[in-house]
């Protein structure tokens, strides 16, 4: 079993919503030690593993570039993603983090616009130029509504997907964009030789159970979904579980958790 997107960094508390300070992420691990231990008790025998992040300080996320190379170098299971930013505020520590990009064990850059920006920024540009020229994967979160909602998101697939891997985490982050991506859009962008991928963390209920079907419906898209925990934000069993249900007995299932992770991040 591989798993293509979790996090290592431990965050400051937040009084998120105007509540007093929290830590929701309460499996964040602070160390690679701890890390490693946890993909021993799972079994996990690969990971793409990519600085936390939740609290609006970019800086935080940023902070936790080094420690994710250095965990991908420390242990041949582990690959890391990049936390990068298309904000003008975020230029110079993009930059910096882009010196890092040909570091062994890298092979994402991670990108979300819950911190800011969005997919008409400038600053793009300098992130899909080093993902195209060190071939890596742009790993980007997408949820409903605003800046990473799958419309918006989906720009980037429609102008960078032809030379550059993209992985839209969270297949599209709820019921709009599960609809949109599983009812046609995800298969049109496969057909029409984008390089797109996605995992179902996060998926509502029925969401694993009809990609799966129209995978095998349309003979397309089955190198292109990935198992993810999204630990500490998700939950490793109940997302494996999800996911192995939908996909007993398919030749869908082997790809899943082990062959697309290779292929694409190994």
């Amino acid at each position: 079993m591989n798993d293509a997107h979790r996090h290592l960094g431990r965050l400051p508390a937040y009084p998120f919503y105007g509540g007093p300070p929290v830590n929701p992420d309460v499996t964040a691990r602070a160390t690679i030690d701890e890390l490693l231990a946890d993909l021993d008790r799972e079994g996990t025998e690969r990971a793409l593993i990519l600085p936390n992040y939740g609290v609006p300080d970019p800086d935080v996320a940023f902070r936790f570039n080094d420690l994710v190379v250095e965990a991908a170098q420390r242990d041949e299971r582990v690959r890391c993603g990049l936390w990068v930013s298309s904000r003008d505020a975020d230029a110079a520590r993009t930059a910096k983090a882009l010196t890092l990009a040909a570091e062994p064990g890298v092979r994402a850059l991670k990108l979300s616009f819950l911190l800011g920006g969005g997919s008409g920024d400038p600053g793009l540009e300098p992130i899909f130029a080093a993902a195209r020229t060190h071939d890596l994967v742009v790993h980007v979160h997408t949820s409903p509504g605003a800046a990473s909602d799958i419309d918006r998101v989906g720009d980037l697939v429609e102008r960078y997907g032809t030379d550059v891997k993209i992985h839209l985490v969270h297949f599209g982050g709820g019921m709009s964009g599960h609809i949109k991506l599983a009812g046609g859009r995800f298969f049109d962008w496969i057909a029409a030789g984008k390089q797109v991928y996605t995992d179902l963390s996060w998926a509502i209920g029925f969401t694993p159970r009809w990609l799966a079907a129209e995978i095998d419906r349309r003979g397309i898209g089955h190198d292109r979904v990935l198992f993810a925990s999204d630990e500490p934000w998700g939950d490793h069993a109940g997302e494996h579980a999800k996911l192995r249900a939908a996909a007993a007995g398919k030749e869908l299932s082997g790809l899943v958790f082990t062959t697309n992770f290779e292929a694409l991040y190994a």
